[in-house]
């Protein structure tokens, strides 16, 4: 049953992850991985609100199974990340990729950490 829960999440997760990085990279004139950075974003908060309903026990497992595991696993994308930060500094942007690296982890662990707390906020 738990690999089901995984499965249906990603089944919404992975075409949403591509869908809005097309979106968002389409209204941007710029190298810059602005979609993959906002999947990213967007998914740590996600999964910061899941876990903040989690902590206070207005969320169950099966849910941090279906929206934690499936949706926000497939949402999100690491390996993206990588390739486009190496793809910038192997095309001569370091500046650019280096800026990656800093937005993606300060951006995500400060939308997992928000993601926390109004979650804590909400059900707790």
């Amino acid at each position: 049953m738990n690999w089901l829960l995984v499965l249906a999440g990603a089944v919404v997760g992975a075409p949403l992850r591509f869908l809005t990085d097309r979106y968002v990279q389409s209204r941007r004139d710029s190298v810059f991985p602005w979609g993959t950075l906002t999947v990213n974003v967007v998914g740590s908060f996600i999964l910061g609100l899941l876990s903040g309903a989690v902590a206070v026990g207005a969320a169950s497992a099966h849910l941090q199974l279906l929206v934690g595991t499936g949706l926000c696993g497939a949402l999100t994308t690491y390996s993206t990340f990588s390739y486009e930060t190496l793809r910038l500094a192997t095309d001569g942007a370091r500046g650019l990729a280096a800026a990656n690296v800093v937005a993606s982890v300060l951006a995500g662990l400060a939308a997992a950490f928000a993601g926390v707390a109004a979650g804590q906020a909400l059900w707790g």
